[in-house]
């Protein structure tokens, strides 16, 4: 079973768009295995971002991942990196897929609302990064309302 990295970005947060945009993965089969919210720090942001560091971008970007808070999660599923990435649409929400996350609720190639791991290598790295091992879920998905009864 796959597993990405979700980052909701400030804008996605402020504009109180969580609950829609964790409500197209989980309605796309996607189940949540890990969750939490937090503001970056400057060092954190660095370390995250590092190889986009010295680029024309960089520092705006940073800037505006600094601005408020964010919320992580981890989806897991069947092809869920290039499934994910498919369903928030193109970088630049001006260009991104009618119906696509980012097309939907996105202003342009920095206000996306939200981030999707592009690689399994980057999704392991960058998920590790923001969760310990204890922190991911596994759990049964199935009808467990129903079993209870």
């Amino acid at each position: 079973m796959e597993r990405t990295l979700i980052i909701i970005k400030p804008d996605g947060v402020c504009k109180k768009l969580v609950g829609k945009v964790v409500s197209k993965f989980e309605d796309d089969g996607f189940k949540i295995v890990g969750m939490k919210m937090l503001k970056l720090t400057e060092k954190m942001s660095d370390e995250f971002y590092s190889s986009h560091k010295g680029k024309s971008f960089y520092e705006p970007y940073k800037e505006f991942m600094l601005s408020g808070p964010i919320i992580l999660c981890v989806l897991e599923g069947e092809g869920v990196i290039k499934l994910v990435r498919q369903l928030i649409g193109n970088t630049d929400s001006r260009k991104a897929e009618d119906g696509s996350i980012r097309n939907l609720y996105g202003l342009n190639d920095r206000r996306n609302v939200v981030h999707a791991s592009d690689s399994p290598e980057t999704a392991e790295l960058e998920i590790n990064y923001f969760f310990k091992t204890d922190e991911i879920f596994v759990y049964q998905d199935d009808d467990w309302m129903e079993k209870r009864k």
